[in-house]
């Protein structure tokens, strides 16, 4: 499924769908340290209801599956969706994946004890989704909204790898993080209240082709650039890592995360 945002990459379109079989192999990458803060903030455990918002391919539910919380997954992109069922399925956990969009869910009211969005956040109609998710919390649910960016401006290989992407796709808008808090917009602050909020730095282990398949699945590659482009990139990128990169190594990330209630 295309999709465009004014907000985004200039507005050009990107269409997870197309990266669906990258996504499920190379961005599973989270260290169990990032799933360790999210269970000692008593969040995602058993005897939870837990909706996560733009799943992808259930990266978020499969890896917290073990701590007892009953989850639901929903994503725009049915591929993405294709993906997450496929691999929950061989690791036989029972999680409920829908492709639907978040601005049109359709839930009881009160369904959930808490609702995930993990890389997503900024995709959402922020005003409509607030409505949405006012009504499906329960009245002392949590809204946790979590990232975990590389560092380019930290760490060389990261900002080598961005200065690629942006070469063959000069509107990309994923590049240039820098640490902050997770960005709340006006819009959700309306009707939630940020309760806590966290960033901690995090290294991410990677070999030369996890992390070419990592950046390759990314937003500003395999989603959006054309088959031809997208070859161009993928030698550029190897020759790269070949020059610059240890067969084996860590990029540095931060992690960030911010707890919400309804108001």
């Amino acid at each position: 499924m295309e999709i465009r945002s004014a907000g985004i990459d200039g507005g050009n379109p990107f269409d997870w769908g197309r990266t669906s079989g990258d996504y499920a192999k190379y961005r599973d990458i989270y260290p169990p340290e990032f799933y360790r803060h999210i269970t000692d903030m008593g969040l995602c455990v058993r005897g939870q209801r837990v909706l996560d918002l733009g799943t992808g391919t259930g990266v978020l539910p499969r890896n917290l599956y073990s701590a007892g919380a009953e989850w639901v997954g929903t994503d725009i992109s049915p591929e993405q969706i294709a993906q997450a069922r496929a691999l929950a399925a061989a690791a036989g956990m029972q999680i409920d994946f829908r492709a639907c969009p978040a601005e049109q869910l359709d839930f009881p009211p009160h369904s959930f004890d808490v609702v995930t969005a993990c890389q997503c956040f900024w995709y959402f109609d922020h005003a409509e989704l607030t409505t949405i998710l006012r009504r499906l919390l329960k009245p002392d649910g949590h809204l946790l909204v979590l990232q975990l960016m590389w560092l380019p401006f930290e760490d060389a290989l990261a900002m080598a790898s961005e200065q690629l992407v942006l070469q063959f796709n000069p509107k990309w808008s994923g590049g240039g993080e820098m640490r902050h808090p997770v960005v709340i917009p006006d819009a959700v602050l309306r009707g939630f209240a940020l309760t806590a909020h966290e960033e901690y730095a995090l290294p991410v282990h990677f070999t030369r082709e996890s992390w070419h398949g990592r950046m390759r699945a990314c937003r500003g590659v395999g989603a959006s650039l054309s088959p031809e482009a997208l070859a161009a990139w993928e030698t550029a990128h190897r020759e790269m890592l070949e020059q610059k990169a240890p067969p084996e190594f860590d990029i540095l990330h931060y992690a960030a995360a911010a707890v919400l209630q309804p108001k």
